[in-house]
């Protein structure tokens, strides 16, 4: 079987804060913001590829979502981290924008295995709801 990552739901206490911060500072798309603004979707995304987003879902709805998957308390439980992969270019261009805005980049890590094989190079930064988002870059 061949799968692809279709979305990852991460839980955000200012859904519209949210989208500045992986629009502007990661450099990410939005997708559904206007939707989202004029009320007619329950919540924006970021694009990262062309065939996988980011939700953006209000911890405020964690109880409601529960009953979608008919889980019982599985939603509102914070994920360790996401990865992003991305040219060696844009991986910097990531670094100077983060730093620009204040996000402190604790380590940057060697070696790192993920789904492409070893990264030269890695790095965490949260978002402004404590996510931990880990990007990286391949040769």
């Amino acid at each position: 079987m061949q799968a692809r990552m279709d979305h990852v739901v991460i839980w955000v206490d200012d859904q519209l804060r949210s989208v500045d911060f992986y629009t502007a500072v990661v450099g990410l798309a939005g997708e559904r913001v206007e939707e989202f603004r004029a009320g007619r979707a329950p919540f924006p995304s970021v694009r990262v590829s062309a065939d996988s987003i980011i939700d953006l879902v209000a911890r405020s709805s964690a109880a409601s979502v529960n009953a979608q998957p008919g889980a019982e308390g599985t939603a509102g439980h914070p994920v360790n981290h996401i990865c992003l992969a991305m040219g060696r270019d844009d991986y910097d261009a990531l670094r100077r924008r983060l730093e620009d805005n204040g996000n402190e980049i604790p380590i940057t890590m060697e070696k790192s295995f993920g789904a492409r094989g070893i990264a030269p190079q890695t790095f965490y930064f949260t978002d402004p709801d404590g996510n931990v988002i880990e990007a990286r870059y391949y040769d």
